[in-house]
Formats: structure tokens, C-alpha cells, sequence
């Protein structure tokens, strides 16, 4: 029973997101970490710490720098890595990129549905977690979808999907 609350808990993300997430981990860690360190060792070399703006500065920074490094390890430790491309459904899930009409402009539009650290409207990438992912997901080719936003509802259909 344990295991199954376990899998549920970890949030998905793409072999993309992961690697990112990654990158970003390392130069944190052998980059902007030593670089705060020396810039916290060269305020204190100014002297009185306690009126040093360079110094308050720089612990602020190594906090920031800190808890983003505990941020991305959590986040990879909860994460369900996916292979979009070694997906195999008939429906609308995870990873999927789809292709939709938006049926009030006759506009085509395409998503991929990632994790929601990779999310990125511009390229093209949406959480997870937001109203269309959700709203795709179980769909197939031909389905219509109505996005609840705050502005106004959104109807869509399901031009095509595919894993890649």
C-alpha cells in the first residue's frame, strides 16, 4: 500500500525538464555557490560587517542561491521522469504533443503538456496543471474541449496528437 502513495506523490516531468533542471542544479552548485562565497569573504575583508551593504547583499544572494539548489533537488527526488517518445496510448496523457483549433478563431494552435518547471507558453510547453492540460487530458482526435479561464471559456478541438 505504501509504494502506491509513493507514485503518486511524484509529479512528471520530461527526460528534458530533468536535464535542464540538472544543468541548472550543477552551475548552481560549481558556479554561483563559490562565487557567493567569495563575494561574502571579500565584504567581510571591508571590515564592519554590520553597516556593509556588499556583504548584506551577498548573504541574501547565497540564501537565494541556497534555496534554490534545495528547491531543484526536491524537485528531481519527486519527479517521474517520462520519454514522451516511448509513450503508447490512444488518449490524450502526459507528454503528448497536441495540435487544436480553436473553434471561435479557426486559429490552429499546438502544446506539448510537460511537467510544471518546463512549462513555457512561448515555446509552445504547458504544465501539467494548467486548465488546458487538463482539459486535453483522456481526450482523442475529433473531441471538443471547453478551457475554463477567468476572461472567458475557450472552446477547442482536437486537431491531432502525438508522442516525440
Amino acid at each position: 500500500m505504501a509504494s502506491d502513495k509513493i507514485s503518486t506523490d511524484k509529479l512528471p516531468i520530461t527526460i528534458f525538464g530533468k536535464a535542464k533542471l540538472e544543468d541548472e542544479l550543477k552551475r548552481m552548485i560549481t558556479i554561483e555557490r563559490p562565487s557567493v562565497i567569495k563575494a561574502i569573504e571579500e565584504a567581510r575583508s571591508h571590515g564592519d560587517i554590520s553597516e556593509n551593504a556588499e556583504y548584506d547583499a551577498a548573504k541574501e544572494r547565497q540564501a537565494m542561491i541556497e534555496g534554490r539548489i534545495a528547491e531543484i533537488q526536491g524537485q528531481l527526488a519527486g519527479a517521474e521522469v517520462v520519454d514522451p517518445s516511448q509513450i503508447k496510448s490512444e488518449k490524450i496523457v502526459f507528454g503528448a504533443s497536441v495540435v487544436l483549433l480553436d473553434l471561435e478563431t479557426d486559429e490552429e494552435v499546438s502544446y506539448q503538456i510537460v511537467g510544471i518547471d518546463e512549462a513555457d507558453v512561448k515555446q509552445g510547453k504547458i504544465s501539467i496543471l494548467s486548465p488546458i492540460a487538463r482539459a486535453l487530458i483522456g481526450k482523442v482526435k475529433g473531441d471538443s474541449v471547453v478551457v475554463k479561464s477567468p476572461k472567458a471559456d475557450k472552446e477547442y478541438e482536437v486537431v491531432n496528437f502525438e508522442y516525440k
